[in-house]
C-alpha cells in the first residue's frame, strides 16, 4: 500500500469523481478545505503558545503538517456515500446554494468506515485513511460501540496521531448543515455534553490542548455564520 502523499489537484479529482452531484462536491469539498485551513491555524497557534519550551514538554506533539492537510481534505471523503438526497445538479448555481442536500442520519456515523475503506481502494495507505476513520465526534471507544449498539465494527476509531488528533478537533468547528456554518466552542461543548461526561471531558482536554481557533475571519470570508 502506497505511503505516498497526494496533491492538491489530484485530492480534488477525487472528491469530484466520489462525489454524486455538484452541490454535494460544493459543500463535502469546501468543509474539507475549510479544515484544513482549520488545522494549520490550531497548530500554528499550538507553536505559538508552547515555543521552544515544547521541547522539554513530554505533552509537546510533533507534527507532519503535509499529511496533516492531506488528511483533512480527505476525512470526509466517506460523507458522499451516506447522502440520502445529493440535491440538485444543474449547475453552478444549485451547487452553490447545496439545493437539497441531506445526509441519511441513520447511516451517518458509518462515513468514517466507508471513507477509510474507499481511500485504501484508491491506493492510498492507511496512514491517511486512518483521517476518514478516526475524526467522529472526539473519538468514538469501543466502550460506546457496544454499550450504544452502534453499527460499526467495536473497535476504538480515536486518533491515533497528533495530526489525525488536530484534524478531528479542526472538524468540530465547521459544520456541514443547510446551510453549512463555523461552530462556536460553546455550542460544541453543549453537542458533546449530550453524549456523556467522559464525552465532554475528552472535548476540554482538546480545548485545554489547543485553544480555540479565530473563528470570525473565516466566518467572513466564506460568508457563513457562527452557530
Amino acid at each position: 500500500m502506497s505511503t505516498r502523499l497526494p496533491g492538491v489537484e489530484e485530492i480534488d479529482r477525487l472528491h469530484r469523481r466520489l462525489a454524486p452531484s455538484a452541490a454535494a462536491y460544493e459543500l463535502v469539498h469546501t468543509h474539507c478545505v475549510i479544515v484544513a485551513e482549520l488545522s494549520r491555524q490550531i497548530l500554528q497557534s499550538y507553536i505559538r503558545a508552547h515555543g521552544d519550551a515544547a521541547a522539554d514538554d513530554d505533552s509537546a506533539i510533533d507534527v507532519d503538517e503535509h499529511l496533516m492537510v492531506v488528511g483533512a481534505l480527505v476525512h470526509d471523503i466517506g460523507t458522499y456515500r451516506v447522502f440520502a438526497d445529493a440535491g440538485a445538479d444543474g449547475g453552478e448555481g444549485d451547487a452553490k446554494q447545496g439545493s437539497g442536500l441531506r445526509f441519511d442520519s441513520k447511516r451517518y456515523i458509518l462515513h468514517g468506515m466507508i471513507g477509510y475503506r474507499l481511500l485504501l481502494d484508491e491506493g492510498y495507505g492507511r496512514d491517511i485513511a486512518a483521517f476518514a476513520r478516526n475524526h467522529t465526534g472526539v473519538g468514538i471507544t469501543r466502550r460506546q460501540v457496544v454499550e450504544q449498539h452502534l453499527p460499526l465494527p467495536p473497535d476504538d476509531y480515536v486518533p491515533r496521531t497528533p495530526e489525525q488528533e488536530i484534524v478531528m478537533y479542526a472538524d468540530k468547528f465547521n459544520s456541514k448543515s443547510q446551510p453549512p456554518a463555523f461552530v462556536s466552542a460553546e455550542t460544541q461543548e453543549k453537542r458533546c455534553a449530550r453524549f456523556g461526561a467522559d464525552n465532554l471531558e475528552r472535548w476540554h482536554a482538546l480545548v485545554r490542548r489547543y485553544g480555540v481557533p479565530d473563528l470570525p475571519p473565516m466566518a467572513r470570508r466564506y460568508a457563513m455564520r457562527i452557530k
